[in-house]
């Protein structure tokens, strides 16, 4: 009898550490100021895409998800130590629900190994940013009118969400590097 069951060491255990790590990467901030606001460029976005490529769409999006609900819940785990369901109608709402489907979007990459080469995961970095993006610009245009959203939800960020697409990219090919991915997920996909 094996020391530790197949389901927690293969399923939850990674999508808790997955957890942690947005938790984390939340709390990485640079405050752009911007038309006298403070707007913070976060980990958030990076991680969740890297995430989702790691665990893959299900696993993913499981985590992502988990990390939602919890600082819903009440967990200060959002950017700023942000918690509580008035979160999702302010601003950074359409984003945090962006995060399920970007992380969807780069764990189709990750089940299928795209990203061991730079463009590769170029590619699912920007794709992922995008559909993240879109809902943020969607939410925000809800709220503020399309000009308005612009304004403040792409403009200021734009240049951080570049740098965090060639770094992810990077980071996709130095974990194929570095021998961490094992092929296609069947064994994963069957078991969920």
């Amino acid at each position: 009898m094996p020391i530790f069951n197949t389901k927690l060491t293969d399923y939850v255990f990674p999508i808790v550490m997955a957890f942690c790590f947005l938790s984390l990467m939340a709390q990485v901030k640079i405050d752009l100021a911007w038309h006298e606001l403070d707007i913070p460029v976060t980990g958030q976005s990076l991680a969740v895409l890297l995430v989702g490529y790691v665990l893959g769409r299900k696993r993913g999006v499981m985590a992502i998800l988990l990390y939602l609900l919890l600082g819903i819940l009440g967990a200060p785990v959002f950017a700023k130590g942000a918690s509580g369901w008035l979160v999702l109608t302010k601003g950074s709402g359409g984003f945090l629900y962006g995060f399920v489907a970007g992380a969807w979007v780069a764990g189709w990459f990750g089940d299928r190994g795209l990203g061991r080469h730079f463009l590769q995961g170029l590619l699912a970095m920007t794709l992922g940013t995008a559909v993240i993006i879109a809902f943020g610009l969607l939410h925000l245009t809800v709220l503020y009118g399309f000009e308005k959203a612009l304004e403040y939800g792409f403009y200021p960020f734009l240049p951080g969400a570049l740098v965090k697409i060639i770094l992810g990219a990077g980071l996709l090919w130095l974990w194929h590097r570095l021998g961490f991915y094992s092929g296609p997920k069947e064994q994963i996909k069957r078991d969920l």
